[in-house]
């Protein structure tokens, strides 16, 4: 069977939530201001997931340090749209560039990276379609921190919740406090672009 990619996200007509992890002094002084501020690195790409359960297995539940605090960040759904636009893919995908070094070029010079990881279950399994990441550049990550960001929410409370319900073996509570995601439809014309399953 071919690989499904599909972005599963929390969003209404206005916003779209996305995902981060961070330690409390990037996280901290973010909820204080409801926008990145220093220490968080203006001079480096971000990566945000608007799957809740993949940053859950990449932070191990917010257990791996430097990853403690699980950030609920609410962006502009133009902005979200806007970068998905802009979006080159992190490896050659054949069906998109003809050759290695166009994808290389485009790749060296985009202001965004798009990458496809299995999506996972509450318990960590990997599930049959991929969820998408979205790095966004030096270039464009003062607009993401000062300017996209509707509100910031610290999740790490709920998140310690659900992990505690796991552990006890309780997998129908701990899906209670999971958030809400569905598909997100995405404008046809950069579905291939970013190897996005139609319907």
């Amino acid at each position: 069977m071919p690989k499904v990619y599909e972005i599963r996200a929390t969003y209404d007509s206005q916003s779209i939530t996305v995902w981060q992890a961070y330690s409390a002094s990037i996280a901290l002084p973010a909820l204080k201001a409801q926008h990145f501020v220093a220490p968080f690195s203006f001079n480096r790409m971000t990566w945000i997931k608007p799957s809740f359960l993949w940053l859950m297995e990449r932070s191990n539940w917010g257990q791996k340090a430097g990853q403690e605090y699980i950030l609920a960040i609410k962006i502009k759904r133009s902005a979200w749209d806007e970068l998905l636009s802009f979006g080159v893919l992190t490896h050659p995908e054949k069906t998109i560039f003809k050759h290695s070094e166009e994808w290389k070029t485009k790749f060296e010079n985009a202001l965004v990276h798009v990458q496809w990881d299995p999506e996972r279950s509450i318990r960590g399994a990997t599930l049959p379609y991929d969820s998408i990441q979205v790095g966004i550049s030096r270039h464009l990550i003062q607009r993401y921190a000062e300017e996209w960001i509707l509100s910031i929410q610290d999740f790490t409370p709920t998140v310690h919740k659900i992990h505690a319900f796991l552990k006890a073996g309780d997998v129908d509570k701990a899906k209670k406090f999971l958030p809400v995601e569905r598909i997100y439809p995405v404008d046809p014309s950069i579905e291939k672009q970013l190897l996005l399953s139609t319907s």
